[in-house]
């Protein structure tokens, strides 16, 4: 359909500009190790978190219609586990899982997007796997499975910096899910410090989900609003928001029919919470519709924080550049002060030399030694603390006057310091200058054709294919011939 070619069209688009217009910037300057695009280039990706035992295998299971993942009461399962669809599986056959591949294969495979989970070392690899699954849920994204959040583990328990890879899995996901169970609706330390700290600076407020699983374990309709409010305030307490944000209730109709209830629990309110259940399927099966605002956002965002970046840049060699200039003025008047002063010199004492061309000549002689070892020696060293004192005050290269700004900054200053220290400063300001123009471009004009175009997508219907739909292959949704 037109509807769906334009969208594959202007998807194509956004990787392509990332590819042509960021990535070799962002490589070249240390902004991320590895090419933007692998982030991006995959399928929708839908991230579930939670404390152990909140049902988060129960949950993906419901989802897949089988029973893929391992569940139970205790911690089951300690790895990150890649969900996708085996587009090679016939859909009529049994859901079952038809691939198994393990950590090191998905972190080497350019057709992945977790390229850049390799710092995270071989004891995180061994933890890394992907299941292929033949269940039509799959067919338009992809589910990552995390292990259960603890309270006392540490990094050295688990081998890995857990929040620093939650954080790069979040930052490539269209939707993070964050599980409870009613017998924790508090927050273990672990999903206590995802929550405040870690989703928050790696992706966007309205990608984020909360979910109540297992409601069906609750004794009552009061014990579930007791549980809820429990939640509720919980949750505004360490996202520090005024507004309560939206929980999705939710529990599997088999896991409730297979266990034992106790004698007096009253479950007749799950009759009335059904609608829950869907409506958070549905919003999980919304993701692919959501990728191409998140593609939008993704560009704007790196090209914004680029353009700032390489704008500290050359405002560091434009104030070095000037420093230089300066010194070396102060350099050649000191040089001329002391060639003239050693020509009085000659005039006054015991040589009483009054040739006007030896004067000169020594005069110059005298000169130039100590242009040469102002310009050799004390140039450097005064450049050299130009560039520590710079460092040391690295907030005042560029403007902060408002919190947009602040927030790109604070993105990027790290990286900046990082490349100034590593470079001394020293690279080329005519090459950055034309870097930034480009990103610039991408920033300003380019960001505005993309949204423009999203804005024309949101007016095309889903209707049946027309004779305009072979337009799409010949002209892009940006205007741009392909």
């Amino acid at each position: 359909m037109y509807r769906d070619n334009y969208i594959n069209s202007l998807r194509a688009e956004l990787v392509g500009m990332v590819a042509d217009h960021l990535t070799p910037v962002a490589l070249r300057y240390g902004y991320s190790e590895v090419p933007l695009e692998a982030n991006i280039k995959w399928r929708p990706q839908v991230l579930v978190l939670g404390n152990y035992s909140s049902g988060k295998s129960t949950l993906i299971n419901e989802f897949l219609g089988a029973h893929i993942q391992a569940t139970g009461q205790a911690p089951t399962d300690d790895s990150f586990t890649i969900i996708t669809y085996d587009d090679s599986a016939s859909d009529d056959s049994t859901v079952r899982v038809t691939e198994e591949r393990d950590g090191k294969f998905l972190l080497n495979d350019p057709e992945y997007p977790f390229e850049i989970l390799k710092k995270h070392g071989q004891r995180f690899a061994a933890h890394f796997r992907l299941k292929k699954v033949n269940s039509p849920f799959l067919k338009n994204l992809a589910i990552i499975d995390t292990p259960g959040m603890l309270d006392s583990i540490t990094e050295r328990d688990r081998g890995y910096n857990y929040q620093e890879v939650i954080g790069d899995l979040a930052q490539i996901a269209d939707l993070v899910l964050v599980v409870f169970d009613p017998h924790k609706a508090g927050t273990v330390r672990e999903s206590y410090i995802s929550i405040r700290e870690t989703l928050p600076t790696r992706t966007f407020e309205d990608r984020i989900l909360f979910v109540l699983n297992r409601i069906d374990e609750c004794s009552s309709l009061i014990d579930l609003l007791r549980v809820y409010g429990t939640l509720c305030w919980n949750l505004s307490q360490i996202t520090g928001r005024k507004d309560i944000p939206m929980i999705h209730l939710t529990y599997s109709p088999h896991a409730t029919a297979g266990s034992t209830h106790e004698s007096g629990r009253d479950t007749s309110y799950l009759h009335y919470l059904k609608n829950q259940r869907e409506e958070l399927k549905n919003a999980v099966l919304q993701a692919p519709r959501h990728r191409l605002d998140h593609l939008a956002t993704f560009i704007e965002t790196h090209a914004e924080r680029l353009s700032h970046f390489l704008e500290a840049l050359i405002s560091y060699r434009r104030e070095f550049r000037i420093f230089r200039i300066k010194h070396a003025l102060i350099g050649l008047f000191v040089s001329i002060l002391c060639g003239g002063a050693a020509a009085f010199a000659m005039t006054t004492t015991g040589a009483f030399v009054t040739d006007p061309l030896i004067l000169f000549s020594a005069g110059g002689v005298v000169a130039l030694g100590v242009l040469f070892f102002w310009m050799t020696f004390l140039l450097k060293h005064f450049a050299s603390e130009f560039h520590r004192n710079r460092l040391s005050d690295l907030d005042s290269l560029t403007p902060l006057e408002n919190q947009t700004r602040r927030d790109s900054w604070q993105a990027i200053r790290d990286l900046a310091y990082v490349y100034l220290k590593k470079t001394v400063g020293r690279f080329s300001l005519r090459e950055v200058k034309r870097e930034y123009a480009a990103v610039r471009r991408v920033r300003d004009k380019d960001s505005r054709e993309i949204r423009e175009a999203l804005n024309e997508l949101s007016t095309i219907s889903h209707d049946e294919p027309t004779a305009t739909d072979n337009l799409i292959s010949i002209e892009s949704p940006l205007g741009r011939k392909r």
